[in-house]
């Protein structure tokens, strides 16, 4: 069993939910990464996705742009961080998945991407631009290093692809809740509810909702019908912020005091 599966059968064991921050890698400077890990984790993470700045991201809204902007303003790559990943492995004990896409990669090197990332301690990564039907490319090589391919499925995916898709996958199943590029949002309506629980139907490993959650009132809506839940924009704008105080509450809301477990 992986890092992942063993903290998603942890919180089935103690009848809790997920709660997985992201943050743009070297927003804020890459020296202040392991600090921004270690205050998550001490906050309630479950994992920590942590993105790579990149120049035509295609998934990412304003908010993730724009620290991806100041990442890279900051110098800052994906060998970058990798190294200061490995340095905070030493400290930061849950898991962490790299969230990147498919050109940064293959400009690294497909198999020594794997590797340094193994070697860093990553237990999985997400590649939104990588469809299945492209994923021989690198599929089998991450496998081969311990690192376990988060595969996603949108609202516009038919029933057979996402049983498909969540049939190959491992760790967890990122069920994208937005028609669109991540940000927050308003509210969701009930066609993001009853897909939600599609994809609980279908999927054999923990489903978590990402896309567009900013606030406790959409995680209280969607968490009864998903394993968890991934925020992004809300995360970045609190660190950017320095508002340590709002992080703190924000990240309390599923905590077992106040979950409504369903």
């Amino acid at each position: 069993m992986n890092r992942i599966e063993q903290r998603f059968k942890e919180l089935k064991d103690q009848d809790r939910k997920a709660f997985i921050p992201y943050i743009m890698g070297g927003d804020g400077g890459l020296n202040n990464l392991t600090e921004r890990l270690l205050t998550l984790e001490k906050f309630g993470a479950t994992l920590i996705e942590v993105g790579v700045p990149f120049s035509d991201p295609v998934a990412d809204g304003p908010t993730i742009q724009q620290a991806g902007i100041r990442a890279l303003q900051n110098g800052t790559t994906l060998r970058g961080i990798i190294a200061e990943l490995t340095t905070a492995r030493e400290v930061v004990s849950i898991p962490i998945v790299l969230m990147t896409y498919l050109n940064p990669v293959y400009s690294y090197g497909i198999s020594a991407f794997a590797q340094d990332i193994a070697n860093a301690g990553i237990a999985g990564c997400i590649i939104p631009d990588l469809p299945i039907e492209e994923e021989e490319l690198l599929a089998a090589i991450l496998e081969d290093a311990g690192i376990e391919l988060i595969r996603l499925v949108t609202l516009t995916s038919p029933k057979d692809r996402i049983k498909e898709i969540s049939n190959r996958g491992k760790g967890f199943l990122y069920t994208v809740t937005v028609k669109g590029i991540t940000g927050t949002r308003n509210e969701f309506d009930q066609e993001v509810v009853d897909f939600l629980k599609r994809v609980k139907d279908i999927s054999p490993i923990p489903v978590v909702a990402g896309f567009g959650i900013s606030n406790v009132k959409q995680i209280n809506e969607l968490i009864p019908h998903c394993d968890g839940v991934i925020v992004g924009s809300k995360i970045v704008d609190l660190f950017h912020n320095n508002d340590l105080a709002g992080l703190e509450s924000f990240m309390s809301v599923l905590k077992p005091e106040k979950t409504p477990l369903k």
